[in-house]
């Protein structure tokens, strides 16, 4: 009786394991779809663990992890490899002409400003990115931050507006890089 009930508890586990698991990549699929029809590029391996919006001019590279994310505007984005970022993730490649217009608070045309993030880096959940940002290689973003201008390989930065307070051990990040250690 015992072992009946052990087998029956790990039956129970593993077909949870294997109904999470596939419950994962359905959702990925039917979050990732739009992502895949509209991008510009799109690279093997793309999850999407939330709703995700991209535009025509987004490019996407291998290993693109996204929890949820929204694109807005007609700049180019670029994520490099191994991204990962979590929910609520916002991107503005554009803004409104308010200085060399002819209305104000702002005229009709628009500013277009790409934004292009390294490979590896990690952005936190509700984070917001300007147009014109660029985040270099290896890169942590703190959750709630606003981003705008150059963020430095290997930086980890946050606030608002976002500010580098702290440096990756790059030495560390280079040896895992090269041993081909990522996630």
């Amino acid at each position: 009786m015992i072992e009946f009930l052990v087998y029956c508890l790990t039956a129970w586990i593993v077909v949870g394991k294997v109904r999470r698991k596939v419950r994962s990549r359905v959702s990925s699929f039917i979050y990732g779809l739009p992502v895949r029809l509209k991008a510009k590029r799109v690279g093997k391996a793309l999850h999407c663990g939330g709703p995700v919006h991209a535009t025509r001019h987004t490019e996407l590279g291998d290993h693109v992890h996204f929890n949820g994310m929204w694109a807005s505007g007609d700049g180019r984005l670029v994520i490099g490899d191994w991204f990962h970022s979590g929910d609520g993730l916002r991107i503005f490649t554009r803004n409104h002409n308010y200085d060399k217009g002819d209305a104000i608070p702002y005229d009709r045309t628009y500013i277009k400003k790409d934004v292009v993030i390294g490979d590896f880096v990690w952005i936190g959940a509700q984070v917001i990115l300007l147009p014109g940002t660029t985040i270099g290689e290896g890169a942590i973003i703190q959750a709630g931050s606003v981003v705008h201008g150059a963020i430095p390989p290997y930086a980890i930065a946050g606030g608002n507006p976002a500010k580098v307070f702290a440096q990756r051990d790059v030495e560390h990040f280079k040896r895992l890089k090269a041993e081909g250690k990522f996630r």
